[in-house]
């Protein structure tokens, strides 16, 4: 596989961008709440995708498939969305950027116990290596005393758990459909699963201009945009060169905690860092000895 130039640049332009969108949850959902900003960045994205789905007659695709696109709309984007953003109100933007590196381990083992998928012994390896990382990234904050972040991590643990979920539901139900009718439906079925509570939790006070800043820039640069450039990766490196953003995103994520919330980097951060990362290395099949002949 070569890589040109403008793939390099696509590949950390996007790294940033959706490392970016844990900084602006951040931001924005202590005014908001997590049904009500979630909903926005569902919806909003859906407006960004539609054009381009119209465009390039993707609607019927929508229409032939919704049972399957509801299913993962739901499991791909409204309920880790919604984990997240309750996750973002007691947890910094970098630790939810390591968190969600698991998602492709996640993806693995679902693939194995529910699509009977084989793995070779490295790549099992690998799945180890990134539950082992996860334990260290969390435990020590699993605190579920009054006011402790215990039920926080959680969520932010169990996000990337639905991601591997929808990967395979999309694998077994959507195999032939294409990625951007997959993400247009998503973001569409998301909004209208997330919006009887966003209804009901719509924050009751005026929100800031810097919070709705931050909910248009998560919903129509980290959402709708990222997503086409996403595709157009995909296009032009394969889903395995895409998918090595993986590796980028949670290094921009730190970054932008650090530089824009003043968060601290600790030494247990980035051992589960290093430790998911390297497994999901092996569980990709990005290291590991056939890579290395690759």
């Amino acid at each position: 596989m070569t890589v040109s130039r403008r793939d390099g640049l696509d590949l950390l332009v996007l790294a940033a961008v959706w490392g970016g969108s844990f900084l602006f949850m951040r931001i924005a959902v202590p005014e908001f709440g997590p049904a009500a900003l979630m909903e926005l960045r569902v919806g909003l994205a859906a407006l960004v995708l539609l054009p381009v789905a119209l465009a390039r007659g993707r609607l019927a695709v929508l229409a032939r498939h919704w049972p399957a696109i509801l299913l993962v709309g739901a499991f791909n984007a409204a309920v880790p969305f919604l984990l997240y953003a309750y996750a973002a109100q007691s947890l910094g933007a970098g630790f939810l950027s390591v968190a969600n590196a698991s998602a492709p381990v996640w993806g693995a083992v679902i693939g194995w116990a529910w699509l009977k998928d084989r793995l070779p012994a490295m790549r099992l390896v690998g799945l180890a290596f990134g539950m082992v990382g996860i334990v260290v990234l969390v435990w020590d904050k699993l605190d579920f005393s009054d006011g402790g972040t215990g039920p926080a991590v959680l969520a932010a643990v169990c996000a990337p758990v639905f991601y591997g979920i929808a990967a395979n539901a999309t694998k077994r139900y959507l195999s032939g459909v294409d990625a951007l009718a997959n993400a247009t439906g998503s973001m569409l079925a998301a909004s209208l699963l997330l919006l009887p509570l966003a209804v009901w939790q719509w924050p009751a006070q005026p929100v800031s201009v810097q919070a709705w800043t931050a909910t248009v820039l998560l919903a129509v640069l980290c959402t709708g945009a990222a997503y086409v450039l996403f595709f157009r990766l995909i296009a032009s490196v394969g889903p395995t060169g895409a998918v090595s953003v993986t590796f980028l995103v949670p290094v921009f994520g730190v970054l932008w905690g650090m530089v824009f919330l003043d968060e601290t980097v600790t030494l247990r951060m980035l051992a589960g860092a290093g430790t998911i990362l390297a497994g999901t290395a092996l569980a990709l099949g990005l290291a590991g000895p056939r890579a290395a002949r690759a």
